[in-house]
């Protein structure tokens, strides 16, 4: 069965080379094209495509808008947002408005084809260049928290781990190459993310979280 596919950008030889990439896929089947946004969400209407590439940025009416109509009157179609924005707030707004994919362009002869067939197949894709910073992002927008844990670094780690074995800041300094003064800093540091300020408390974090065991 083919996928069938809408192209909308203002700039006709960005067009024109994703159509001729487009078809050299035996599946792939370019439907319509449009250079405004008001163009393509009139075209759209009355053909539903599979999947709608659009540009980000168009004259007249933005793809977010277009996207955002197309989830209301044309929800099967799925849309992949093409863009040269990269800040996690693009990515975010475009994901709001409905957009399935987001695709940079500068990386769009590498990827539409495979955005193409993810979208397709009900899952979402996200630029390579854009995927962890765009996760990130949410991540701090829904108010996620890291685990106490996660809150240090890999140095301070090491450090909490040797002081609930036992050790002394200056034995932690010998064994880390490091001096007895950074160590004491370290120490405050932890007990300043944790909220932990004697070393009973650090020793029963550290059991909690795996961190040291009983044995």
């Amino acid at each position: 069965m083919s996928i069938t596919i809408f192209l909308a950008d203002d700039h006709s030889v960005v067009r024109d080379g994703l159509q001729m990439l487009l078809e050299t896929q035996p599946d792939f089947k370019v439907i319509g094209a449009a250079s405004n946004g008001r163009d393509a969400l009139v075209q759209l209407q009355d053909i539903a495509p599979s999947v709608a590439l659009l540009d980000i940025a168009m004259p007249e009416m933005d793809g977010l808008e277009v996207a955002q109509s197309l989830q209301l009157t044309h929800p099967a179609t799925r849309v992949i947002m093409l863009s040269m924005y990269r800040t996690p707030e693009h990515i975010t707004r475009a994901l709001e408005a409905g957009a399935r994919g987001y695709v940079l362009k500068e990386s769009a002869s590498d990827e539409v084809i495979e955005a193409i067939r993810a979208v397709q197949s009900g899952e979402r894709y996200l630029s390579h260049a854009v995927s962890n910073l765009a996760l990130e992002y949410y991540m701090r927008q829904a108010g996620a928290i890291l685990s106490p844990l996660e809150q240090l670094n890999e140095r301070e780690r090491e450090v909490l781990r040797l002081l609930v074995e036992g050790q002394t800041s200056v034995e932690i300094a010998e064994q880390l190459r490091l001096s007895s003064k950074t160590v004491d800093n370290y120490r405050s540091a932890i007990m300043q993310k944790l909220n932990i300020h004697h070393l009973p408390g650090l020793v029963k974090f550290a059991i909690q979280h795996g961190l040291i065991s009983l044995e």
